[in-house]
């Protein structure tokens, strides 16, 4: 049985993520406790609300830290929605810089759409190869609810480097809906909000963790 510990800095469905996560097979911790969060298994970041609230409350408990240690030691983490956001080198909102954690380039910003916040399922758009994804059909449909997103990806990667694989959705336009690179995947959308298939997502994600 994996153990993950979902963080808390105060912000995201912590419980409903502890449920998802136990469903699936998991060992579920809910805690900011360093120790805790850098032994387990499998780390994950959620995340509801403004991206410079939500990396305010992430630098009170050290997250970024945290993070930046596991990926350093080859340790997986998993974000979802702001979560995801926050990996980012910043958010703009409401005219509005923050810096993120930085650990992929680019910026998150205002979807360009008529109605906004999207709210609701959306299909995705996943690489052939996906780990995250596989086992579910292209129909699949996940839950969303933001406003601001990854509307391009600018990490380029070179040999011997393994290219991250980048999933995309559209909802006015495309955006980044997920994305695996090494030991650090995340997801805009919500699996714990999605179903039987956030579920499955879920469940490939900790068969990742070996």
């Amino acid at each position: 049985m994996p153990r993950v510990v979902v963080l808390d800095y105060g912000s995201g469905n912590l419980r409903s993520a502890e449920r998802a996560l136990r469903r699936v097979g998991a060992d579920v911790e809910v805690t900011a406790d360093h120790r805790a969060a850098l032994a387990a298994d499998g780390l994950v970041v959620p995340g509801v609300g403004a991206f410079a609230a939500c990396m305010s409350g992430l630098r009170a408990v050290r997250g970024e830290r945290i993070i930046g240690e596991r990926l350093a030691g080859g340790r997986p983490v998993l974000g979802i929605c702001v979560g995801m956001q926050i990996l980012f080198e910043r958010g703009v909102e409401h005219g509005i810089e923050a810096d993120g954690c930085g650990e992929w380039p680019g910026a998150v910003e205002r979807l360009h759409a008529d109605v906004l916040p999207h709210m609701g399922w959306n299909t995705v758009r996943a690489p052939a190869e996906s780990e995250l994804f596989a086992g579910l059909d292209a129909d699949t449909r996940f839950y969303f609810v933001h406003s601001y997103a990854a509307r391009s990806w600018e990490l380029e990667t070179n040999p011997p480097f393994t290219a991250p694989l980048v999933t995309w959705a559209h909802h006015g336009e495309d955006f980044v809906a997920a994305v695996e690179n090494g030991p650090l995947w995340a997801t805009q959308f919500h699996p714990e909000k999605s179903g039987d298939a956030g579920a499955h997502l879920l469940g490939n994600w900790l068969k990742s963790l070996g």
